[in-house]
């Protein structure tokens, strides 16, 4: 049988104020066209397959198709909740949807009653048992696990071990390949800007041989996709919902399982709806220089470096890159720059002017040009003026 690696799927979800609604759908599409290209048995998702614990209803409406879809192409849907997911919201209904292919893992009290598949026919042949570890937050679980203090290593510990004694109890009777999905920060694995620190509550990351035994660990919660062993892996997000995620490709991890366990996995890749464009430099030269002739169809996080903030940079830049969406400054010579704090610099003014120009300096980064020295000049004579008729 073949399995297929997802997670973080964050629907409704937006991109520095961009909409991506239209975008996870075009994740779907790919994703169940895979589905019915490879003969995927099962579709994991691990964890946050929401991005809030209210989603919208047309979010909500969004899960509810790829559910459907998925199970028309002959793939049966095992998944946890992650740390952006309502686990009570998302695990409704989960007996009723077990029925229709949708096996939901979002209960404590559910980390270690498996999803099973058989792998012949035999009726005490081998099985592959899915597991599914919901993000655990050690203050509301610890106490239900029996662990001491609430950190994350302790409440994992605890969850990995109740599923190792189930497997050891199920393969008195029959061979036993087992699948665990985890929602959380293993050690060794490389984060992005767009994931919520899990650090709250405890130590963030987990040691990675909490889940040495299992024939495959499907990770959830960081988005690069990344191997941190042969039998643990992150699929990482479908999309990339940061610019420090530009340089991912992203996908996930195809598993293919037969009566001696997992035999292989390869990797899946998904087409990108738009690029993204880290840019730095001169506002001048950002503006006309060919090599970034790619980046005008992309979104686009970019950092002008003149000496003086240039004025209007957002509108220009936006001439060429359209879909501007971050802006930075970071001034050649900035770490050079004097360090003298506002205050002092207010109390070595000469007149009035000097320290409106000043102001207007310190504010945003550039120096009044000769015809804002003029402006702020004649409305200091109009003061002037109208304090000496007084």
């Amino acid at each position: 049988m073949r399995i297929l690696h997802t997670s973080d799927w964050h629907l409704g979800r937006s991109f520095h104020g961009v909409g991506m609604l239209g975008a996870q759908q075009g994740f779907i599409d790919q994703l169940v066209g895979y589905v019915r290209a490879q003969g995927v048995d099962v579709v994991l998702i691990a964890g946050d397959v929401y991005d809030r614990a209210l989603p919208g209803v047309d979010v909500v409406r969004l899960l509810d198709d790829a559910l459907v879809r998925l199970t028309d192409a002959g793939a049966q849907v095992v998944l946890t909740s992650g740390n952006h997911d309502s686990a009570i919201r998302l695990g409704f209904a989960s007996r009723l949807l077990e029925r229709g292919g949708v096996h939901l893992r979002t209960r404590l009290a559910e980390l270690d009653v498996p999803v099973e598949f058989p792998l012949d026919s035999a009726e005490d042949g081998p099985v592959l048992a899915i597991y599914g570890i919901p993000w655990l937050e050690p203050r509301l679980v610890a106490e239900q696990l029996g662990v001491e203090p609430a950190s994350h290593f302790e409440v994992t510990r605890a969850a990995t071990e109740r599923i190792r004694a189930d497997v050891h109890a199920r393969a008195k009777t029959r061979q036993v390949h087992s699948v665990v999905l985890a929602h959380t920060f293993a050690s060794g694995g490389i984060s992005s800007d767009s994931e919520r620190d899990l650090s709250i509550g405890g130590v963030g990351a987990v040691p990675l041989d909490l889940f040495d035994g299992f024939g495959y660990t499907a990770m959830g919660h960081l988005h690069g996709r990344q191997t941190l062993s042969p039998e643990v892996r992150y699929s990482g997000s479908p999309l990339a919902y940061s610019f420090s995620e530009a340089k991912h490709r992203k996908g996930g991890w195809l598993i293919d399982v037969d009566a001696t366990g997992i035999t292989e996995v390869n990797e899946v890749v998904w087409d990108a709806p738009r690029a993204l464009a880290v840019l730095r430099g001169k506002l001048d030269h950002l503006l006309s220089a060919e090599e970034y002739a790619w980046a005008e169809t992309a979104y686009c996080q970019i950092t002008v470096t003149d000496a003086q903030r240039p004025a209007q940079a957002m509108e220009k830049l936006r001439t060429r890159f359209p879909d501007t969406l971050v802006l930075g400054f970071d001034p050649e010579g900035a770490t050079a720059a004097t360090t003298t704090s506002y205050s002092s610099r207010l109390a070595e003014s000469e007149d009035d002017l000097s320290i409106c120009c000043g102001f207007l300096e310190h504010v945003r980064g550039r120096s009044a040009d000769g015809a804002e020295s003029a402006v702020l000049r004649e409305a200091l004579e109009a003061v002037r003026l109208e304090e000496a008729s007084l």
